[in-house]
């Protein structure tokens, strides 16, 4: 099969997703999950499985910043001809409809062109390039800034900036295997989420091939992704460098730069996707709805947020008050039965039973998590735990939680949570 058409085929499949399950099940569903994004997405470059959603259309021209001038002008299909069945003259049934594309407007050439223009000073060997006349555009290859050559993949397309794809794709998730080194996410002053991933292309500690990247969605629905690895593409055993050429911040400029818009504009808008993750747990309060109510609170208790993300369940935050950053993280859940729940310090009212524990460091780590336990008297359960580190499984960042028992106290009985009751309960 040929690339266009493997490409065709793996837009056709457009809008796959995943769940996970709390648990024994999250780390395997979020490993399983990720997988699939990443063969989505990579198909746009190399000839493997993308399944990004890429539905609608645009036009756009390829002037300006991508420095090109000629428009491609597309035809208007001939309107078929056939009886009110839909089928052909002859009686045969119509093809199936082909999904949006763009124009084609920007080509691969002028995708490779911006990419080292953006790129730090070194040599970018081409291997697959995809211009804008399909669902998804990118580039893929080898770039050495004269300290061994890395594999390289930029990856253009839309999505719903709004659904469970979008919010997959710009969360840090926890892996209990193999943590990433670093991972955070950034909300812009317009509005976009920006994910920087220092991580590993595989779980297994023996394998020592860094895989850092960043991911930007704007509130518009576009997808400007950038990987690196610090190993040759197609190398799965052995690095060919101690670290990915780019860092961080470089990362970050080539995703956030305004110069891919053109190409952008020229794809084809996405359809909308569902809002966030349909949880294994019926009873459990969907990711996205417990990461935006605990980002809400904290904020207005006027710590800075850093990061954030979710699991089934469940959603956490990074935060940092100047002293070092610090884990909060929110678990809702309906309980089903009568509950073996004591509460030890006074609540709001009688209909809430709330527990508060300050637990002890975990061996050798130093890291003392806070915890408020509260059950209401419909069986919701609303825990908040926040810890003296960024990650419960690592060290030590400051001697206290940066939220106080207090504030821990106040997010867990806050009165909102009886207006999610209905929606925790779907």
């Amino acid at each position: 099969m040929s690339f266009e058409d493997e490409l065709g085929e793996a837009l056709r499949r457009a809008g796959d997703g995943f769940t996970a399950d709390r648990h024994a099940l999250v780390e395997a569903g979020e490993r399983r999950g990720r997988r699939l994004v990443a063969r989505r997405r990579a198909a746009l470059i190399g000839g493997s499985v993308l399944s990004l959603a890429l539905i609608g259309a645009a036009g756009a021209y390829a002037g300006g910043l991508l420095g090109g001038t000629d428009r491609v002008e597309v035809a208007t299909p001939p309107t078929p001809s056939g009886g009110p069945s839909g089928g052909g003259g002859d009686g045969t049934p119509e093809p199936p409809p082909q999904p949006p594309r763009g124009t084609g407007a920007v080509s691969s050439s002028q995708l490779v062109e911006v990419l080292k223009g953006l790129l730090p000073e070194g040599a970018l060997s081409v291997e697959h390039a995809t211009g804008t006349g399909g669902g998804g555009a990118g580039v893929s290859g080898v770039y050495d800034d004269g300290q061994g050559g890395a594999a390289i993949r930029l990856v253009l397309s839309r999505m719903d900036p709004n659904g469970s794809m979008a919010n997959t794709t710009t969360m840090c998730t926890k892996k209990a295997t193999r943590p990433d080194d670093d991972c955070t996410t950034e909300q812009l002053a317009d509005g976009s989420r920006l994910l920087i991933q220092q991580g590993y292309a595989a779980q297994n500690p023996g394998i020592d091939i860094k895989e850092w990247r960043a991911a930007l969605v704007t509130p518009q629905g576009f997808l400007v992704e950038l990987s690196e690895k610090n190993a040759l593409p197609m190398e799965t055993m052995k690095a060919s460098r101690p670290n990915p050429p780019l860092s961080p911040a470089q990362l970050r400029a080539v995703v956030i730069s305004d110069k891919w818009h053109p190409a952008l504009n020229d794809l084809p808008a996405a359809a909308q996707q569902p809002r966030g993750w349909t949880p294994a747990n019926p009873n459990a309060l969907r990711d996205l709805k417990a990461v935006e109510q605990l980002e809400k609170m904290v904020t207005k208790m006027k710590v800075p947020v850093i990061s954030k993300g979710g699991e089934s369940g469940s959603g956490h935050v990074v935060v940092d008050d100047g002293k070092g950053k610090s884990l909060v993280r929110l678990v809702v859940v309906k309980e089903t039965g009568a509950p073996d729940f004591e509460g030890n310090v006074p609540s709001p009212n009688d209909r809430i039973r709330t527990k508060v524990t300050q637990g002890p460091a975990e061996k050798g780590s130093g890291v003392v998590p806070w915890t408020v336990d509260t059950r209401y008297g419909n069986g919701l359960r609303v825990t908040v735990t926040a810890y003296n580190a960024a990650d419960q499984s690592g060290t030590a960042t400051r001697e206290t939680p940066a939220l106080t028992l207090e504030l821990l106290q106040h997010i867990a009985t806050d009165p909102m949570w009886h207006e999610l009751d209905s929606f925790a309960s779907a």
